[in-house]
């Protein structure tokens, strides 16, 4: 490679969250209206919505900074990659990378789009536990920074992809044996899932010795991921423990040296007012502590650390937008029925996300009731959010805010009964663009080709 992955430099941008508690969890450039209504960005959320139709998705570009900036500040010495796989369009791309940030994807398309965009591919970590040849072949082709191995049959078949002469900086990822994470079907770090090598039971260990063996393989690192939505930094004091040892005994027994250690990322946000998150500041000082006081005692050189934030960076700077199309008294439950769904948010029917969502653009008296909202979609488990306080007096054409809608919303969106992805509109400045049109009907149509 013809240079290493890109170090952050500190500094940050003035942040500081609204007031209001019930805006807490909303981005720092919230500011109530006139009328019921919200400026994010600087820009009304019915403004957007008239403009831009309903659902649409709103990102704050100041708030994506922002955490890019933290970040920076909590691991002044690391390089921090924003893992794409939360959110990635060309915008977003060049956001993350004019703050100084790397970019960690686990696909061709990605790797292509944020290329073809100008992202430094040098700067790109690959992952995945199951790559494709056009995954690794678009990942040699293009050249990015790492490769990371998730499995032994990747060693051999990237071997025989790299170019004759050729030498590929490549990761291995370790699953360390520690649960850690928001729900099961998020938790990565154990031996019982999908993800990694396992260190408990050698194949980690066994992965380095065969990749050593291979000449066009260059080992440069391990990598661990331990889940997402982590809200506690114990998880991680307890990977890098177990990190360091494997690091020591690869010294030990192959006489080489790592120079990096890659810890993912998975850290907590908070979805409703008053969960807990993941601080981020506090953990940067104590992670970097650890790895220090563990290298010393094993007498390793301290590597170059390596973080892969993306839920946290992006997912506090998301609004989702939709219309009330329906409300329905059933027994003891309310249903306020909207015009998204699963399609466009499946998080909730997936693991079981809460959300706080909120009454924009009119002012009620009505006091609060509890309703269910529901998506458009013929599920029974179209839920965006379950118990949630809205005005007893709400009503079809009202304008429903969900915050915290920037990760893991577009990027799994479906084309479920075939309503159509939403768009995603930038604010900042008192400016709103389109980032991502929304997806037509003439979209669809232009897809089915086998009449």
């Amino acid at each position: 490679m013809a240079t290493p992955l890109i170090t952050g430099t500190a500094h940050r941008a003035p942040h500081t969250p609204p007031t209001d508690p019930a805006l807490s969890v909303w981005p720092a450039s919230t500011v109530p209206l006139d009328h019921g209504d919200l400026a994010v960005g600087g820009v009304s959320l019915t403004e957007i919505a008239d403009r831009f139709g309903t659902p649409v998705y709103l990102l704050d570009e100041t708030e994506v900074r922002a955490r890019c900036r933290a970040y920076h500040d909590a691991f002044p010495e690391a390089a921090v990659l924003y893992a794409a796989k939360a959110f990635l369009c060309r915008a977003m791309a060049h956001w993350v990378a004019e703050e100084g940030m790397g970019l960690d994807v686990c696909s061709a398309g990605e790797l292509e789009l944020a290329v073809t965009t100008g992202f430094p591919p040098e700067h790109i970590v690959l992952h995945g536990n199951a790559k494709s040849p056009y995954d690794l072949q678009a990942a040699l082709r293009l050249g990015v920074g790492r490769i990371v191995i998730d499995s032994p049959s990747e060693i051999a078949r990237l071997a025989v992809a790299v170019p004759e002469g050729g030498r590929q900086k490549v990761m291995v990822r370790v699953a360390p044996g520690i649960a850690a994470g928001g729900h099961a079907k998020i938790r990565t770090g154990t031996d019982d899932q999908k993800f990694g090598l396992s260190l408990t039971d050698g194949s980690a260990h066994h992965a380095i010795a065969r990749i050593l063996d291979q000449p066009r393989l260059e080992l440069v690192g391990l990598h661990c991921h331990l889940g997402s939505q982590i809200t506690s930094g114990k998880p991680y004091l307890a990977a890098v423990r177990r990190m360091v040892g494997l690091l020591a005994r690869v010294r030990d027994q192959h006489g080489i040296t790592l120079p990096e250690l890659d810890m993912g990322g998975g850290h907590g946000i908070a979805y409703r007012p008053g969960e807990p998150a993941l601080d981020i500041a506090a953990l940067g000082p104590r992670l970097r502590a650890e790895l220090a006081d563990g290298c010393a005692a094993a007498g390793l050189p301290v590597p170059r650390l390596i973080i892969e934030p993306g839920r946290a960076v992006v997912g506090p700077a998301g609004i989702a937008l939709y219309r009330v199309l329906a409300v329905k008294r059933t027994g003891h439950r309310t249903f306020v029925a909207v015009d998204g769904g699963m399609s466009d948010n499946p998080r909730p029917a997936l693991y079981g996300v809460r959300y706080a969502p909120r009454l924009v653009g009119r002012t009620s008296t009505a006091p609060p009731a509890t309703a269910t909202v529901a998506g458009r979609h013929c599920e029974a488990g179209d839920v965006l959010a379950g118990e949630a306080e809205l005005p007893g007096d709400v009503r079809p054409g009202d304008l429903i805010a969900v915050p915290v809608a920037g990760a893991y919303h577009l990027s799994m969106a479906s084309g479920y009964n075939l309503v159509g992805r939403p768009p995603v509109v930038a604010v900042a400045d008192g400016r709103a663009r389109l980032l991502i049109r929304r997806e037509s009907l003439d979209d669809i149509r232009r897809r089915d080709v086998g009449l």
